[in-house]
This record gives C-alpha cells, structure tokens and sequence, in this order.
C-alpha cells in the first residue's frame, strides 16, 4: 500500500469512531488486529492489548463512559508506507458530568487496506480518574 492509502484508512477509522459509526470503523480493522493502551494493567483499567474481538466491549464501554460521544480533532498526521501516526485531542463529558480533555498519541500499522495493529499513549492518570474511576 502507498503512504497516502494508508493515511486514508486511519483518517476513515477516526472520522468514523468520532462520528458513532463503530461497526463501519471496526470494519477497517482486519480480523486479526490488535489494539493496546499504554499504561499497567491493574492500574490503569484500560490498559493492555486487546484484539479486535474484544474492541465492541470497550467501545460500548466508553460510550456508557461518555455518553454524549467524543470529539476527536486530529492536531497531527505523520505517515510513511503502512506506519501511521496520530496526535488527537479528545473532548467529552463523562457520565458523572466531569469534563473529559485528554491528548492521545496513536500508531497505526495498516496492511491490505486494513488497520493490521494499534497502540494508543495518552494521560492514564487523566483517563483513570475521570472515566474509570467515575
């Protein structure tokens, strides 16, 4: 795949995960992705490696979490080949009210036209206080 098919798969997941299209977003996955979240596992509840089976859950979980949805505004792209990285700010108001603000860093590997593996980095203190512990 080209640089740039690469650029658009990833910017089509996130136009379609921020929008509430998780099954259209989910389907830019291949089956065999991986997704994982920066942070320890037993201290940062979200943290880990997932696989695209287990993604709907935290997905649905996030929504219940934020049930107003997310906004995602992409402050940076920087891609070459199938490597693709990300800088997003996200915004939203939690279930309990509080303010949501967080600053994520994204690398996407893309091969075939899907998105082959994730890792996510972002405020785990942030993110442990207002969507985990809430």
């Amino acid at each position: 795949m080209s640089t740039e098919q690469s650029r658009l798969v990833v910017l089509g997941f996130v136009e379609n995960f921020g929008a509430g299209r998780v099954d259209v977003a989910l389907n830019l996955l291949a089956d065999d992705a991986t997704w994982w979240v920066a942070g320890t596992p037993g201290e940062f509840g979200l943290a880990g490696l997932r696989t695209k089976a287990q993604l709907p859950e935290l997905f649905q979980w996030l929504g219940t979490a934020m049930p107003q949805g997310v906004q995602v505004t992409v402050r940076g792209i920087t891609a070459e080949n199938e490597r693709v990285a990300l800088e997003v700010e996200a915004r939203a108001t939690t279930a309990s009210g509080a303010a949501y603000h967080n600053f994520l860093h994204f690398l996407f590997e893309v091969r075939d036209g899907k998105i082959k593996s994730v890792r996510e980095y972002l405020d785990t203190l942030h993110a442990q206080r207002e969507l985990v512990e809430r």
